[in-house]
This record gives structure tokens, C-alpha cells and sequence, in this order.
């Protein structure tokens, strides 16, 4: 079953913190483990994922950086500190959330 875009775009920065959280990535990398985590359900194309970690740069949640690797230079994207404490309060928000859906969903 494939997700709405309307319904994932509230969690792609979330998504994409928590796929941070383990190991700073590049952007490549970043959509290979979120699909690998998801079991290939989420899938996010470079439209979608740049921006999302521009903004994500933009609010103090990642910094990135240059590193050559495979004689390449690729951009990678590390957490920080402010990141971790967003990702902590989105995914308790989203515990809720998902705790009240179902609540609703499956109310007799």
C-alpha cells in the first residue's frame, strides 16, 4: 500500500532526524536506509529531500559537510543537539497522535 504524500509530508523531517540520529549520511544514503527501515514503504525523491534538509540546516537541527570518500566528494549530514531535542518531542507528539487515531479508528 503506497502513503499519501499529504500524510508523509508531516513527518519527512522526522523521518529524516531519526535516519541521523544513528550515523551522520549523505543524501543517498539517507533515502536508502529510510527505505530500508520502512521496508521500502517511504521512499523520498530529491525534491522532496534536499529542501527538507536545507530547512532543516536553516533551524540549527543538522549541520552538514564536505567529505571525500570513494574518491568523492559528497555533502554528509550530522544531528546536532537541537536536533536530537526535536526529534525527542516530534516522535512523542507522534506517539500521541498515532495513539489517538487508533483510538478513533478502532472505537466499538
Amino acid at each position: 500500500m503506497k502513503i499519501s504524500k499529504e500524510l508523509m509530508k508531516g513527518s519527512n523531517a522526522t523521518l529524516i532526524l531519526s535516519v541521523l540520529s544513528n550515523e551522520d549520511m549523505y543524501g543517498y544514503k539517507i533515502v536508502k536506509e529510510l527505505e530500508k527501515r520502512s521496508e521500502n514503504v517511504f521512499s523520498m525523491k530529491e525534491g522532496t529531500l534536499y529542501p527538507l534538509l536545507h530547512m532543516l540546516e536553516e533551524a540549527g537541527a543538522v549541520e552538514a559537510y564536505w567529505q571525500e570518500s570513494s574518491a568523492r566528494k559528497r555533502r554528509y549530514y550530522h544531528i546536532t543537539r537541537k536536533g536530537r531535542a526535536m526529534l525527542k518531542e516530534k516522535k512523542e507528539e507522534f506517539e500521541l497522535y498515532s495513539t489517538s487515531v487508533s483510538r478513533v479508528l478502532n472505537y466499538a
